[in-house]
């Protein structure tokens, strides 16, 4: 067996996951390599609502769906993803959220804790049984470890018998390496 590097483990699980004509969520738009992967998983009839709260984000998702003829396949959307409520009503089967910073731009725009607990908060309540949410967690810039630390403290404490949460991730590797936090919807919350 060989260990797949993160972002290729992060695309593999929500592939196993998203069907054509499913809604799914890209939480942090940033420079759109995600969306236009959802787009394709979702096919003809799916929907994918991106957000991001950078301006210069959501120009190059826009830009990089139109290229590939698929921006009517999505909703790009200048707001946090903590809002997600107000914009998506449907059943959703899966989120990728690519935790941290938009590279290339502003270190000091960074996503936070809160704000990310509430987005998976709000998602766990759209989401489907057997649907998935995909944290990629990048932690090695100021303010990363303090988001880490809250969003761990939050998913090691949700209930076993509502979601699983997987944790995956490379111990050997220097410099605060990326990891995934995966938290799979096994029934509906009571």
């Amino acid at each position: 067996m060989k260990l797949k590097r993160i972002l290729p483990f992060a695309k593999q699980l929500i592939m196993s996951t998203v069907e054509p004509g499913d809604i799914v969520v890209d939480a942090t738009a940033g420079n759109g390599h995600d969306t236009l992967f959802l787009t394709e998983l979702v096919g003809e009839h799916g929907h994918v609502y991106a957000f991001d709260v950078q301006e210069e984000a959501i120009v190059a998702t826009t830009k990089r769906l139109e290229e590939a003829n698929k921006l009517d396949k999505a909703t790009i959307i200048l707001d946090g993803h903590e809002n997600l409520h107000f914009y998506i009503q449907q059943e959703v089967s899966a989120a990728i959220f690519n935790l941290g910073y938009l590279p290339g731009s502003d270190h000091e725009i960074i996503t936070r804790g809160d704000s990310t607990q509430r987005a998976i908060e709000s998602l766990l309540q759209l989401l489907k049984v057997g649907g998935i949410i995909v944290l990629v967690v990048y932690h090695g810039h100021l303010g990363g470890k303090e988001e880490k630390d809250s969003i761990l403290h939050y998913v090691q404490n949700l209930s076993q018998s509502f979601v699983h949460v997987l944790s995956y991730q490379f111990l050997n590797q220097q410099n605060d390496p990326p990891f995934i936090i995966a938290i799979e919807k096994m029934k509906e919350q009571k």
